[in-house]
């Protein structure tokens, strides 16, 4: 039974020498302490401009879509208006899916300058387009950058942190995502009162985007992935950047017991990522971002100007209102990461959530009317939003960069991600038909059974993986697979 446990995953190595490092690596904790997270926290940083960018493209047209519909000629073509918000999702579901091959293949770094590239590109192409489908073109190549970087900022962030604090350093990415999200909300204000200020939002989001390919060729590369390419030397030198001198040996140790050979990772297939050995902890991240989608977020996101104008409610304050309860609530993720832990966060945050599509529900039954209904509304949405970005928001990539062994790490994230991004983009391209078609009250009940459906499922099978490193939580999932 302890040979299934250790075959797997990690390379051989002798019990005299296992032992011995064992006594190493205790020596310096004992001695030493943990390792500051200041060494690392300057290269997560940077690794976090992606995020800001992914959530700046995502919600760049919720102020600027009327003004791009009336300039581009498709004003009140509601599967227009849902294929210019959704066509960067599925740019994005290409780019994800690909992403934990170009990962392996050229390194954490390269692979977030090259996700850079298209950014730069669609959002030239889009700043300058003069028809529907030119925008649709600069959309879809925003969407494969946008594709390639949130999962390998989770496996960035997971390879490099200082285990004491992977969970606020994954927070910071959301953060970093909601600085983008507001950013695109409030420079689009001026959208309405100036002709052709929507095309300056675009143009403003390739200077992030550069900034991110320049400082990654400074930035530390991942010492996972230069292990498993056998390059010991230059994994050590990294460490000593992100760690210290004294962690070096350590860390090294968790290398030698979870780093697989190059070959064995360039060998992962796709048939034993769905159906072989790996297929609950991949069903387990699939279904997870299956239903972060389908609560209905981004549909809150894309189009809340659109439904807080049915109330009266200039889209301005309440685009500002949802920026701030996400920042706000990605914030106190970042606080209670590690020391709640990851299973508590998402379950208090999606049950909040449905709560929340309750009371949405509520305000648009016959029981509220008038500002009572608005009141429901508004706040219900600023609930939802909060709570989301407390648990539902985070987690879920940061959580499966940790529970994913090392050998499948990058390829598994790219797959559950590309699940994120097809469940996001139906929502993006079917919320405003089926709104028109089934109404707010039905439509809201549907949001909040998901979220109650998630409840019950991450009660069942989400591990807790808070204060343990990377190769303990990999043990133990490789137990419970061998029971």
């Amino acid at each position: 039974m302890r040979g299934r446990l250790i075959d797997p995953y990690k390379r051989m190595a002798s019990k005299d020498h296992i032992i011995s490092c064992d006594k190493e690596e205790n020596s310096a904790r004992l001695l030493n302490g943990k390792p500051s997270w200041k060494r690392s926290l300057q290269h997560v940083l940077v690794a976090s401009i992606s995020s800001f960018l992914c959530g700046y493209h995502l919600v760049v047209v919720n102020e600027t879509l009327e003004s791009i519909s009336i300039d581009l000629g498709f004003r009140g073509n509601t599967m227009a208006e849902g294929l210019v918000v959704s066509t960067c999702l599925g740019g994005a579901f290409v780019g994800s899916l690909f992403s934990g091959w170009v990962a392996d293949g050229v390194g954490r770094r390269r692979a977030f300058q090259i996700c850079a590239l298209p950014m730069i590109i669609g959002a030239s192409m889009s700043a300058t387009t003069k028809s529907l489908w030119g925008m649709l073109l600069g959309r879809l190549f925003v969407g494969t950058g946008i594709g390639l970087g949130p999962p390998v900022a989770a496996l960035y962030v997971a390879e490099v942190s200082p285990t004491a604090v992977r969970g606020a350093f994954g927070s910071l990415t959301q953060i970093a995502q909601c600085f983008g999200v507001m950013g695109a909300l409030f420079i689009g204000f001026p959208s309405k009162e100036f002709e052709g200020w929507w095309r300056i939002c675009f143009w403003v989001s390739a200077i992030p985007a550069a900034v991110l390919a320049f400082l990654m060729e400074f930035c530390a590369e991942s010492p996972h992935w230069l292990y498993k390419r056998g390059r010991s030397n230059e994994a050590e030198a990294e460490y000593e950047k992100l760690l210290g001198g004294i962690h070096v040996k350590p860390a090294m140790t968790e290398l030698l017991r979870t780093g697989g050979d190059d070959d064995e990772t360039d060998k992962v297939k796709i048939s034993e990522l769905l159906f072989g050995r790996h297929f609950k902890v991949m069903f387990i991240g699939s279904t997870l971002f299956a239903l972060q989608q389908l609560s209905g977020i981004n549909a809150v996101f894309y189009f809340s100007s659109t439904v807080f104008k049915t109330f009266g409610v200039p889209s301005g304050v309440a685009n500002t209102c949802v920026g701030i309860c996400n920042l706000l609530g990605s914030v106190l993720a970042m606080t209670l990461m590690d020391k709640l832990g990851r299973k508590a966060l998402l379950l208090w945050s999606f049950l909040s959530m449905g709560v929340a599509m309750g009371i949405q529900v509520i305000a648009a039954s016959s029981l509220a009317s008038g500002s009572g209904a608005m009141y429901l509304s508004v706040g219900g949405m600023l609930m939802f939003v909060f709570t989301y970005a407390v648990g539902t928001g985070p987690v879920p990539c940061l959580l499966l960069s940790e529970i994913f062994p090392s050998r499948i790490r990058a390829k598994a994230l790219a797959i559950c991600l590309a699940v994120h991004w097809v469940f996001n983009f139906f929502v993006g391209l079917l919320f405003l038909r089926l709104l028109e078609q089934l109404g707010a009250q039905l439509l809201y009940t549907i949001f909040g059974a998901f979220c109650m459906v998630a409840v019950i499922f991450v009660k069942n099978y989400v591990v807790e993986t808070k204060g343990r490193s990377l190769q303990e939580i990999e043990v133990a999932l490789l137990s419970q697979e061998a029971e």
